[in-house]
């Protein structure tokens, strides 16, 4: 085939995926400036993907997604989509694979060393191991970004739910965000609770927990693990984080992490630190399935709390509670440079049920002390928030799109 025909080829194969994928970045809208952030324009990047859950960038321009259902695809930097790992139609397919409830191929992170050892790192519900977990699996990539090989499972063993109960069908409270820190170069794991009662205190266990570790699953030293615990274990006491975030200059990780009917929580982490959720039955009580999360664990019949500070009067205390209210917190991210002017340092908070997007002002303990809304975006349940590398707020919704939210000068 002469070169031309080759060339012509490709472009027809291009403008194939991009049509399948729903490309539209020609759609950009404009939305207005509120209070002392800047204006910004709204550019529709992709559309019609199925529950698209994570994104993440290479330093060589591809967008990195995830879709629940369906595994990890590549949005390379000449707007072509392939999809690289997953369900049938992958370049390499993962048979294990299934999707249940809130889990499937969940959270993605790129390596800090990419540019080098090409890898990149996926959350996902595997059969693998019977009964099935929730796993952090690492594939390599081609530069291509046609392929992916060289599978390792780093981490097998995250407790997933298996069965229906009262509390919600199997494959919920899975947490599945992974993020590597920008300062000490671990990668950060959440996890959930699985309307497990024991669960987010049992220090044997990973689920309601977020854990950091090297590229290769071992726990990362600092870790401050009490003693028989699990030496991955960064954090515990948590419900299903779905949002991770690390402050710039000081690293330090956020987490985001929705309530039960009330008191979704930003949380700043430290290693060994407790948050303070504990949905076992107390004394004298009994619940459903041993399962007190969404009633009362205590005798005097108060809800139970997300952060137990009776029980645990060492806690890590919230810097916000979204006023008391349960609206679905999942991802969170900071922004920063001088482009979003007042906004540069403010963790960005998407909200699932809530259908928007929070900015949080922290003071220097990182204390939540002003709080204001994105104004006119559609009211779509957010999944993903991520500063790409050219400093815009990339958006995943459940609705199946992928927006850009771009400063204007």
């Amino acid at each position: 085939m002469g070169r031309s025909a080759s060339g012509a080829v490709t472009a027809l194969i291009t403008i194939a995926l991009l049509a399948a994928f729903g490309c539209d970045g020609n759609q950009n809208t404009t939305l207005a400036a509120a209070g002392d952030g800047p204006a910004l324009t709204r550019t529709l990047l992709l559309s019609g993907l199925e529950k698209p859950w994570d994104l993440a960038f290479t330093p060589d321009g591809a967008l990195l997604f995830t879709e629940k259902c369906r595994g990890l695809s590549a949005r390379r930097a000449d707007g072509s989509v392939k999809r690289l790992f997953g369900t049938k139609g992958s370049a390499l397919v993962a048979d294990d694979l299934f999707c249940s409830g809130q889990s499937g191929m969940n959270g993605v992170a790129v390596d800090p060393d990419f540019t080098r050892n090409r890898y990149v790192y996926v959350y996902m519900a595997s059969r693998l191991s019977n009964p099935a977990t929730n796993r952090v699996v690492r594939l390599r990539v081609d530069r291509g970004y046609t392929s992916v090989g060289n599978r390792r499972d780093i981490v097998s063993d995250i407790p997933f739910k298996h069965r229906a109960n009262r509390w919600g069908g199997p494959g919920t409270h899975s947490g599945g965000r992974i993020r590597f820190s920008p300062t000490d170069r671990f990668l950060y794991v959440t996890t959930g609770d699985n309307h497990n009662g024991p669960l987010p205190q049992d220090l044997t266990r990973l689920g309601g927990k977020t854990l950091r570790i090297d590229r290769d699953g071992r726990a990362a030293p600092g870790n401050a693990t009490p003693a028989k615990g699990d030496g991955r274990i960064f954090t515990w006491g948590h419900r299903n984080v779905q949002g991770i975030a690390f402050r710039p200059v000081s690293g330090q990780p956020f987490a985001c992490e929705h309530g039960p009917g009330h008191s979704d929580e930003v949380t700043p982490l430290i290693a060994g630190g407790n948050g303070g959720w504990d949905p076992k039955p107390g004394p004298g009580v009994a619940c459903e399935d041993d399962y007190c999360g969404y009633v009362s664990n205590r005798a005097d019949g108060r809800p139970t709390p997300m952060t137990d500070l009776d029980r645990f009067p060492a806690a890590l205390p919230p810097s916000w509670n979204n006023g008391g209210r349960s609206q679905g917190m999942s991802p969170c991210v900071f922004l920063s440079g001088p482009q979003w002017k007042g906004w540069d340092g403010r963790l960005a908070v998407g909200f699932l049920r809530g259908k928007r997007i929070e900015m949080l002002q922290l003071d220097r303990t990182g204390r939540t002390i002003a709080t204001s809304t994105v104004p006119d975006i559609p009211a779509e349940r957010i999944r993903t928030l991520v500063q790409g590398p050219d400093n815009a707020l990339y958006v995943s919704t459940d609705g199946g799109e992928i927006w850009k939210l771009t400063p204007r000068p």
